[in-house]
């Protein structure tokens, strides 16, 4: 019941397809060249390749050069010359909503017993924070004021963006990947209704929450 409880409100689902029809909405859901989030409208690419530079996210014709040298989220990555795979990964925040905090790339693998792993790395993140020597990220903070159940975007980005090498990669070890965003912190649904009945925030769930988007994977196998 607690897990339920601290789960948001609503979500969305999102496709990149060539132009705004039924038939190119249908082929990127089968390519499964598709993405979700937990409400707000982020958008969010993801791409991999054993032939990317990592500053070709940067490039005015980023999406051009994704598609050209490597794939696109929900696609298989077919094994390259023994060297660690590199994704492109860029996402924009939703106006209406918060700034960003940072991205992740989660990775998932089977080792040589068939056990099951999964690593999340921090990738791109807003503000001049640093790694510390686990890979872990400081907090964002807040701008959360829990009275008025408003917020700003003094912290965060409206931007984020990178390209990112897998340090850990085993050329014959099956792996996927997939990214996710955060945003900054925003009220949660029960402290804008506490604030609308003039009633204290509640204690038992969260007052604000980090709302997020996630692509589809992409899939590696060695054979």
């Amino acid at each position: 019941i607690q897990q339920v409880q601290e789960f948001s409100s609503g979500g969305l689902a999102g496709v990149w397809a060539q132009e705004n029809t039924r038939e190119a909405i249908f082929n990127a859901m089968m390519r499964k060249e598709t993405f979700g989030t937990s409400g707000p409208m982020i958008k969010v690419r993801f791409f991999g390749s054993f032939n990317y530079a990592k500053d070709d996210v940067k490039k005015a014709d980023f999406v051009k050069t994704a598609y050209a040298k490597g794939v696109p989220m929900g696609s298989d990555l077919k094994p390259g010359a023994g060297k660690a795979p590199t994704f492109l990964v860029m996402a924009l925040k939703d106006p209406k909503s918060g700034n960003l905090d940072r991205i992740q790339i989660i990775k998932g693998w089977l080792d040589s017993t068939g056990k099951q792993h999964e690593k999340i790395y921090n990738v791109a993140w807003s503000g001049g924070r640093k790694l510390d020597s686990k890979g872990n990220l400081p907090s964002v903070g807040t701008s959360v004021d829990l009275n008025t159940a408003t917020y700003t975007d003094k912290i965060g980005a409206a931007q984020l963006a990178t390209g990112w090498t897998d340090p850990d990669f085993k050329k014959d070890e099956r792996a996927f990947y997939y990214a996710r965003v955060l945003e900054i912190p925003t009220p949660r649904w029960n402290t804008y209704d506490a604030v609308r009945q003039k009633m204290p925030p509640l204690t038992k769930v969260p007052a604000t929450i980090q709302e997020r988007a996630w692509s589809s994977p992409i899939w590696y196998a060695p054979h």
